[in-house]
């Protein structure tokens, strides 16, 4: 409404239609009935979260749980953090991951600077994650990092960063 000529009518229907835009692009997340590889997992992340996550000032880090087909069932906030950390306590997503009975979970966070590179501490809590998921056998099948654009994301699968062969 700062802009002359769009009064509280038309910032409402910009408004819609920008998340009329986001409900659209994220369908495509539920035409996904499997993650299969790497590049679905990557995919899925994308079309379901990029749209809410990119514009984002702080850190948001999500777990999506898999059934035991890696079908996604339910996504779970772990955090909110700051601009540049969150705080995520491996005991939360294993809790998550057990209470919903997941054979397996993608990891997902973003970057509000839009650089999607990982940092040493995105690395460090990845392997943790891991470890501490692996004693209750379910698999982290990826950790994808969102930045500013669809096109702006790191996966540690692609990378080679994370490996677990999917069934």
């Amino acid at each position: 409404m700062k802009i002359d000529g769009v009064g509280l009518a038309k910032a409402t229907q910009i408004k819609a239609a920008l998340e009329i835009g986001k409900r659209l692009i994220r369908e495509k997340a539920t035409e996904i009935k499997r993650i299969r590889s790497p590049r679905d997992g990557a995919q899925y992340v994308i079309a379901e979260f990029s749209p809410y996550l990119r514009d984002k000032k702080q850190e948001f880090f999500l777990i999506v749980l898999l059934d035991k087909k890696n079908k996604p069932i339910k996504t779970v906030e772990i955090s909110k953090g700051s601009i540049d950390t969150s705080i995520v306590d491996p005991k939360d997503v294993v809790k998550h991951a057990t209470v919903n009975s997941a054979s397996a979970l993608i990891l997902v966070h973003n970057h509000p600077s839009g650089e999607t590179e990982p940092s040493d501490e995105d690395v460090f809590l990845t392997k943790r994650l891991i470890e501490a998921l692996n004693f209750v056998n379910i698999k982290v099948l990826g950790h994808i990092i969102l930045g500013k654009n669809p096109e702006d994301y790191f996966s540690f699968a692609s990378n080679g960063l994370i490996y677990t062969p999917l069934h």
